[in-house]
């Protein structure tokens, strides 16, 4: 039995006392929603199907904040090569660093879309049309300045003339690693002149001796080479990143729509699965293949 004098704890939800100082005289020009344009972005989400599929939100939102978080890596990656111009690597490792992190918010976000049924999916896809996460400019952009180039790839935006000029300017210029490999030769590491004056728009021959002798030489002499080193191990997580972030991908279409062909025109989980071979800074990995004989 409680005694009368024991303090009796209360159930009520808390109140929290508004600070007089708080901003009460605002405009749509200067609060939280004119800042961030919420009446744009939040309006933004157009379902298709009629009367709408309560799950098709779910997938509209999922791949417009995708996008979102591509145009921050975008940005990222755009700032770190600005530093390696400048030959500043710490703070171009700092920015590589928040790009992991933003590729593992991008990766998170499959969990949530794992949660659509095959069935549930059924009933919306068709509204999509030919549209297709294969058409995204902005993936298409980071994979060319991640290094991943390839010229074919430009067909499929000759209908967005502003896009398609933007993924040309990414095409013909350096990736972020060969930024790395010219920062390293005005260093005066040994770096080919041929792998540093070239048409940037064509995949550049991976088994270049040159470049894995350099490489090799960061990685044996680490403590003398550190900031390189760190670099490198930078470029390395962002790569795994970015196939586990594929392998996910693949993983999820093949549970909700198994092996139909994509909405794009692509066989689907098929197509998806040919990505991982494709691999980010090649010569990194075969130094690893090479250390220590």
């Amino acid at each position: 039995m409680q005694r009368l004098d024991t303090p009796v704890e209360s159930h009520y939800m808390k109140k929290r006392q508004l600070e007089k100082t708080i901003h009460r005289n605002l405009s749509r020009d200067d609060d939280y929603t004119g800042y961030l344009r919420l009446d744009q972005l939040l309006d933004a989400q157009k379902p298709l199907s009629d009367p709408p599929h309560h799950d098709e939100m779910l997938f509209i939102v999922q791949h417009q904040v995708a996008e979102l978080w591509i145009k921050l890596l975008i940005h990222e990656v755009t700032g770190a090569i600005g530093h390696m111009r400048n030959d500043e690597l710490p703070p171009a490792v700092k920015k590589l660093a928040r790009v992991r992190h933003i590729q593992n918010q991008l990766y998170n976000q499959w969990q949530v879309l794992d949660t659509l049924t095959p069935a549930e999916y059924a009933e919306f896809r068709h509204v999509f049309g030919k549209a297709s996460g294969f058409q995204s400019a902005q993936y298409r952009i980071l994979e060319f300045m991640l290094g991943n180039k390839n010229r074919s790839m430009m067909k499929y935006y000759e209908h967005q003339p502003e896009w398609h000029a933007r993924l040309q300017r990414a095409l013909e210029a350096p990736s972020i690693f060969e930024e790395f490999l010219a920062h390293l030769a005005r260093r005066g590491m040994a770096v080919p002149p041929e792998v540093i004056e070239r048409d940037f728009s064509r995949t550049r021959d991976a088994d270049d001796e040159g470049v894995i002798a350099v490489l090799r030489t960061i990685y044996e002499n680490r403590e003398t080479h550190w900031a390189r080193y760190e670099t490198c191990e930078a470029f390395m997580d962002i790569a795994n990143n970015f196939q586990f972030w594929r392998f996910h991908h693949m993983k999820t279409v093949e549970r909700i729509i198994g092996h139909k062909p994509g909405t794009g025109g692509s066989s689907g989980v098929t197509f998806l699965k040919k990505a991982l071979d494709v691999e980010f800074f090649p010569e990194l990995l075969r130094v690893r293949t090479e250390l220590g004989d």
